[in-house]
C-alpha cells in the first residue's frame, strides 16, 4: 500500500479533536492513519469489521504495560475486567450481568429518569446561567446508577468523586494526577462495593447488585472478586460515559440551535435525537484493541501485538455509510449500528440504559428551555477515552 496516501494525525496535541477537518481529510485519504499512539482506523465498514474480528483482542495488560501500570488497584481492576477476556469466561461472566441486567429493568427505571430529569430541568428553568454538568448532566445519571445499584442517597456526594475519576483510567498515559485519582477512586469504591454487597446478602431489595448476588449463587464459578469486579465496572459504565453524553448532547445543539427548537416541538422525534447526539458527538470516541496474531487486513499487513483504535467519531461521519454525514439531523434515521458501545460478542449490554436516560432527559430539557448557548469558555477530556467537556458553562434561552 502506498504509504505516502496515508495521514499522520497528532491525537497528542493539545486541542486536537476527531471531528475536525484534519480528520475528514484524512479519512478521505485511506481507510487508516498514522499517530503517536498507533493506527487509527478511520472509516465505518473497516473499524466495525475489525471491532467483530476475531484476530484483535484487549489485552487488558498490556494496554496497562503500555501506559506504564505493572500493579496496582488500577491493574488489578482493569486486567480482569470483563470486557478484557474472550471465549467461555466472557460468556460466563456476560451471562451473569444478562440475568441481572434485563429490559424489564430497564424500562422499571424509566419513570424514576423522567420524573429526576423534569426536576432537574426545572431547577434550570429558574437559573439565568448554570454549569450544565454540575447541575444536569451528573446528577442525573448519577442518581439513575444509585437506584439502580440500590445505593442510599446519602451515599450520592461520595459516590461523585469516585465515578468522576475512575473514568479517566482510558487517559492514563497523561500523566499528572490522573493515576492518583484512578487509584483513589477504586480503592474507595472497592470497599464500598464489598459492603455493599454484604448487605445485599443480608437484605436482599429490588435492584441490580440483589440480582447479581443472587445470580452468583447459581454459578459458584464466579468469585467474590469477580463479582466486585462486575459491579465497579457497571458503575464506571453507568455514571462517566452518560455524564459526558449528556454534556455532548449541549455541546451539539449549542452549534445547532434550530434543531433544539424542533425537539421542543416535536417530543417524538426524542428517539432519533438520541441516536443523533450520539453518532455526532459520542462520550465514547475511540474503542481499542490489540493484534493477536499477523494477519492482514485490506491491503495491510497488521504484525501481531499491533495497537489499533477505532476513530468511532470519525466512523461515525464517514460519508461512505452516513451520506450526510457532516450535518447534524435529529430527523435522520440511523444508515447503520452505532459504533461507540461496541460490536460482536462484546457489545456494551448498558446501551438501554443510556438511551433510556437521553430519551427521558433531551425531551425534558426542551420543553422548558430554549435552545442552549455557551455562558463562558470551558475545556475538555483528552480525546482518547472517555470524552466530553470538564465544565459547561451554560445559558437557555426563552422557549
Amino acid at each position: 500500500m502506498d504509504r505516502t496516501d496515508v495521514a499522520f494525525l497528532d491525537v497528542t496535541a493539545p486541542g486536537f479533536g476527531f471531528g475536525t477537518p484534519e480528520v475528514a481529510e484524512a479519512q478521505a485519504k485511506n481507510w487508516y492513519a498514522d499517530s503517536p499512539v498507533g493506527l487509527l482506523v478511520l472509516r465505518y465498514a473497516e473499524a466495525r469489521a475489525l471491532l467483530r474480528d476475531q484476530r484483535l483482542d484487549h489485552n487488558g495488560k498490556r494496554f496497562m504495560e503500555m501506559n506504564g501500570v505493572s500493579g496496582g488497584p488500577i491493574h488489578d481492576w482493569f486486567v480482569p475486567m470483563i470486557m478484557n477476556h474472550d471465549g467461555e469466561h466472557h460468556r460466563r461472566l456476560r451471562g451473569l450481568v444478562g440475568k441481572a441486567f434485563t429490559p424489564r429493568m430497564i424500562e422499571g427505571l424509566r419513570p424514576f429518569v423522567r420524573d429526576r430529569a423534569r426536576e432537574l430541568a426545572g431547577h434550570l428553568a429558574s437559573a439565568a446561567e448554570c454549569d450544565f454538568i454540575e447541575e444536569f448532566a451528573n446528577p442525573l445519571p448519577l442518581a439513575v446508577m444509585s437506584e439502580m445499584l440500590g445505593v442510599p442517597p446519602e451515599d450520592h456526594d461520595v459516590f461523585h468523586t469516585w465515578t468522576t475519576d475512575i473514568g479517566l483510567v482510558f487517559s492514563i498515559a497523561l500523566g499528572g494526577d490522573v493515576v492518583t485519582r484512578v487509584e483513589t477512586a477504586l480503592v474507595g469504591l472497592n470497599k464500598y462495593i464489598d459492603e455493599l454487597i454484604e448487605a445485599k446478602k443480608a437484605e436482599p431489595g429490588d435492584d441490580l447488585v440483589s440480582a447479581l448476588v443472587a445470580a452468583q449463587r447459581e454459578d459458584p464459578l464466579i468469585s467474590p472478586a469477580e463479582l466486585r469486579n462486575l459491579i465497579v465496572t457497571t458503575v464506571f459504565a453507568a455514571h462517566d460515559t452518560t455524564r459526558h453524553q449528556l454534556a455532548n448532547a449541549m455541546v451539539a445543539f449549542a452549534g445547532h440551535p434550530d434543531q433544539w427548537r424542533l425537539l421542543g416541538s416535536r417530543p417524538d422525534l426524542a428517539d432519533r435525537a438520541v441516536d443523533e447526539v450520539m453518532r455526532w458527538l459520542p462520550s465514547s470516541p475511540t474503542i481499542y484493541r490489540f493484534a493477536a496474531q499477523d494477519f492482514d487486513f485490506e491491503g495491510l499487513h497488521i504484525a501481531e501485538g499491533t495497537f489499533l483504535t477505532m476513530v468511532v467519531t470519525a466512523a461515525q461521519r464517514d460519508p461512505r455509510v452516513f451520506g450526510d454525514g457532516a450535518t447534524f439531523d435529529i430527523t435522520a434515521s440511523l444508515a447503520a449500528p452505532l459504533l461507540q458501545f461496541g460490536a460482536g460478542p462484546h457489545h456494551c449490554l448498558g446501551i438501554a440504559l443510556a438511551k433510556a436516560e437521553l430519551g427521558e432527559a433531551l425531551p425534558a430539557l426542551a420543553a422548558r428551555l430554549g435552545a442552549p448557548e455557551f455562558a463562558g469558555p470551558f475545556t475538555w477530556r483528552p480525546p482518547i477515552g472517555i470524552h466530553g467537556p470538564n465544565s459547561l458553562p451554560l445559558r437557555f434561552g426563552a422557549r
